[in-house]
C-alpha cells in the first residue's frame, strides 16, 4: 500500500513537470511568432548639383538633403540654401540643388553736383551776370548690402551714406537794376535777401554779398559796434538743431565765416560792447511739439578770434523756468553805452545784474493769453542816455474779468533814476516796437535830445494780424507824426526797423530804414518823405551801424 502511494506521487510530479514543459514550449512559440522580421538596409542614389558641377552619390535610405551633401563631401556655408530644403528626407533618384549665398558690403563713391545760386543785384545793369563763387562738386560715399546667389547679385540695399566733401554752390550775380536813385549813407547797412546777407556801404547803389549760403533765418542779425563783423544765425540741418550762430567779417576782401559752435538761439544774441569779439546769447532746447523749442532762459558769453578760435561759453544766468509762459523764452537789450542789459519776458521786464548774475524785476504785467502755441514778449528799448526804458505794456480792458485776455497795449516808459512807469501813448498794438533815435545836440538849448519811433497798429484791438504805420514823437510824448505808409495803402508788417547811426555828430540820424512789402525804404523824419531802395521784394531783416 505504501509503495502504491509513493508511485502515485511520483507519477503526479512527472505529469506536472510535463505540463510545465508543454506551457513553456507554447509560450516560446508565441514569443517567436511576435518577433519582427529584420529589414535589410537599402541604399538609394541621389544627384548633387553644387558649384556648377553635378555628382551622383549613394546614401542610405532615410537620409535628408543636408546629410546627402555631407556624404558627397560638400562644405555647407551658414547662408547657403538647398532645394529641397536641408531637412527633407530624400527618395531614390532625388536631385539636390545647393545655392551658394554670399553677403557683401560695398562702398561706392559718387559725385554730388553743385547747385547754382542766382543773386539779384540792383546795382548791376539788367541782364549782366558776374561769377561770384565758382561751384565745386561734392563727394558722397554710400554703403550697400549686396546678396549674391551662385555669384549673381540678387539684391542691393543702402545701409549708410556719408558726405565726404560737401558741394560748394556756384554763385552768380545777375543785374536787376531798378529805377531807384542812389544816395550816400553813413556807416554800413546790412540786410537779408532770400536767405543771403548783403551790405551797403557809402552809397545805397553799392551793394555786395557777405554770406551766400541761402539759409539765414533772421532770428539774429547784428553788426558789431565797430561795424567790422556781422553776427547771424543759419537754419539747422537736423531736427535737433534749429539754427547755428555765426560771425562774418564784413570788411571788403576780408570776408571770413566763423562758426561760433552755438545752436538753438531763438530770441537773443548780440555783441558785447568794449570786448574783443565778445558775444552774449541765450539758448533753447529743440523739441518735437510746437513751437519746436523749450527755452532755457539762460545768458552766456563767449569770445572768438579771426583765426577761428572760439572760447568755451561762460554762464551768467543759469537755466530757469522763465516765469509764466517761460517755455517761449526771454529777450535782452543792451543800453547804448553797453553798460546795462535789460530783459523782457511774457510777464515781466527788468535789468540783469551782471555782477551778482541775477535778474532784477522792474515791472510786472498780465501775460497775454494767446490760446495758441506762442507767447507775446514786449519789445523794449533804451533811451540814448540810459535813463529811460521804453516798452509796450499789456493794459487791461474794461469789462473783462481777466487782464490776460485784454487786446489792448500801450507805449510806456520806466524812469531808471526812480519813479513809477509812465504811460505815454495808449492802444499802440502788441508789436509797436519803440525805438529811440541817437542823441543829437539842440542848437538853441545845447542839450541832447532824441525822438522815438514806433509802429502804430491800424486796428489796435486786432494788432496781432493787422498792419501798422510808422510814427515818430518827441521824447516827452508830444508831437506825434505819422510818416509811412500813406493812408489807403497796406500797412507795415511788424519788424525791427533802424535809425541811421550817429556818425560825425549825428549825421543821418533823421533817417529811418524800414522794410515795406519786402523792400528797404528810407523815411526822412524831418522832411516826411520816403524813398524806396530795393525792388526784389525779398528783404527780411536789416541792421545799420
Amino acid at each position: 500500500m505504501r509503495l502504491y502511494q509513493s508511485n502515485r506521487k511520483q507519477i503526479r510530479s512527472l505529469v506536472n513537470l510535463l505540463r510545465h514543459i508543454f506551457c513553456l514550449s507554447i509560450l516560446i512559440g508565441i514569443l517567436s511568432a511576435c518577433e519582427f522580421p529584420q529589414e535589410k538596409q537599402v541604399a538609394i542614389s541621389v544627384t548633387l548639383n553644387v558649384d556648377g558641377q553635378s555628382q551622383e552619390v549613394s546614401v542610405p535610405a532615410g537620409t535628408n538633403a543636408r546629410q546627402a551633401l555631407e556624404f558627397g563631401g560638400v562644405i555647407i556655408n551658414p547662408d547657403d540654401r538647398s532645394d529641397p530644403p536641408f531637412f527633407t528626407i530624400l527618395s531614390d533618384g532625388a536631385i539636390v540643388n545647393l545655392t551658394r549665398v554670399v553677403e557683401e558690403y560695398v562702398i561706392e563713391e559718387s559725385i554730388l553736383p553743385y547747385e547754382t545760386q542766382v543773386l539779384r543785384n540792383e546795382s548791376l545793369p539788367e541782364g549782366e551776370r558776374r561769377l561770384i563763387q565758382p561751384g565745386v562738386n561734392g563727394i558722397q560715399e554710400t554703403t550697400f548690402r549686396i546678396i549674391l546667389e551662385n555669384g549673381i547679385e540678387v539684391s542691393r540695399n543702402q545701409v549708410n551714406s556719408v558726405i565726404i566733401q560737401a558741394p560748394i554752390p556756384e554763385v552768380v550775380m545777375v543785374g536787376n537794376q531798378a529805377p531807384f536813385a542812389s544816395i550816400d549813407i553813413p556807416g554800413r547797412l546790412a540786410y537779408i535777401s532770400a536767405g543771403n546777407a548783403w551790405i551797403m556801404e557809402g552809397n545805397t547803389g553799392v551793394r555786395r554779398p557777405l554770406v551766400t549760403t541761402g539759409d539765414l533765418d533772421g532770428r539774429v542779425f547784428s553788426i558789431s559796434p565797430d561795424g567790422d563783423w556781422l553776427l547771424y544765425t543759419r537754419s539747422g540741418e537736423s531736427e535737433e538743431v534749429i539754427n547755428t550762430l555765426w560771425a562774418t567779417r564784413v570788411v571788403e576782401d576780408e570776408i571770413q565765416m566763423i562758426d561760433l559752435k552755438v545752436s538753438n538761439v531763438i530770441h537773443f544774441a548780440d555783441w558785447v560792447e568794449g570786448s574783443v569779439n565778445g558775444v552774449v546769447f541765450s539758448t533753447a532746447e529743440s523739441i518735437q511739439s510746437p513751437p519746436g523749442w523749450q527755452a532755457n532762459n539762460d545768458l552766456k558769453f563767449l569770445n572768438y578770434s579771426s583765426s577761428g578760435w572760439v572760447s568755451r561759453p561762460r554762464t551768467s544766468i543759469r537755466e530757469n523756468s522763465g516765469g509764466v509762459y517761460g517755455w517761449w523764452g526771454v529777450d535782452y537789450v543792451w543800453s547804448a553805452d553797453g553798460e546795462q542789459l535789460a530783459y523782457s519776458r511774457p510777464d515781466e521786464i527788468g535789468l540783469v545784474d551782471l555782477e551778482t548774475e541775477r535778474l532784477v524785476p522792474l515791472y510786472n504785467f498780465p501775460p497775454l493769453q494767446t490760446r495758441s502755441d506762442w507767447a507775446w514778449i514786449p519789445e523794449i528799448a533804451w533811451s540814448p542816455d540810459g535813463l529811460f526804458l521804453y516798452f509796450v505794456d499789456h493794459t487791461p480792458q474794461e469789462g473783462l474779468s481777466s487782464g490776460e485776455h485784454s487786446p489792448l497795449f500801450s507805449l510806456a516808459a520806466i524812469p531808471l533814476f526812480g519813479g513809477v512807469p509812465i504811460s505815454m501813448i495808449p492802444e499802440v498794438g502788441m508789436f509797436a516796437n519803440p525805438l529811440p533815435s541817437p542823441a543829437r545836440r539842440l542848437t538853441l538849448t545845447n542839450e541832447n535830445s532824441f525822438q522815438i519811433a514806433y509802429l502804430q497798429a491800424l486796428m489796435p484791438t486786432q494788432s496781432q494780424t493787422g498792419g501798422y504805420q510808422l510814427v515818430v514823437f518827441d521824447r516827452d510824448g508830444s508831437n506825434p507824426n505819422i510818416l509811412f505808409p500813406p493812408e489807403g495803402t497796406p500797412g507795415l508788417e511788424p519788424h525791427r526797423f533802424k535809425w541811421a547811426p550817429d556818425i560825425d555828430g549825428g549825421v543821418g540820424s533823421d533817417i529811418i530804414a524800414i522794410i515795406y512789402q519786402g523792400n528797404i525804404w528810407f523815411i526822412d523824419v524831418v522832411q516826411g518823405t520816403s524813398q524806396q531802395l530795393t525792388g526784389d521784394g525779398l528783404i527780411s531783416a536789416i541792421d545799420w551801424k
